[in-house]
């Protein structure tokens, strides 16, 4: 089992920038990847980005390509999403979680050990 606890989310006005954390805790040697998701009120959970715990493979979501950046410290046990150029749009509670085999997929079906959340208001 593993545990994650998300941190840094908070209000910021558009146009700002956050860093998210997710600190993973107990069996993270069997982790392959690792996730973040986004749910905004009155919609579903969507996909973010993920990264390859070991490194090498990054997947984002259009929606967030060129604004966002994942990435791990696998010293920390710990996984990263800065935001930058952060719109209203991106309001949301943001989970991470973890995937145990491959591939990537954006999917939140075969992602598991979710994180409490954070949220992440934008104003414009």
């Amino acid at each position: 089992q593993v545990q994650l606890v998300e941190s840094g989310g908070g209000l910021v006005q558009a146009g700002g920038s956050l860093r998210l954390s997710c600190a993973a805790s107990g069996r993270t040697f069997s982790t392959y990847a690792m996730g973040w998701f986004r749910q905004a009120p009155g919609k579903e959970r969507e996909f973010v980005a993920a990264i390859r715990w070991s490194g090498g493979s990054i997947v984002y979501a259009n929606s967030v390509k060129g604004r966002f950046s994942i990435s791990r410290d696998n010293a920390k046990n710990t996984m990263y999403l800065q935001m930058n150029s952060l719109n209203p749009e991106d309001t949301a509670v943001y989970y991470c979680a973890t995937k145990q085999s491959p591939p990537i997929t954006v999917a939140t079906i075969g992602y598991g050990n979710w994180g409490q959340g954070t949220q992440v208001t934008v104003s414009s």
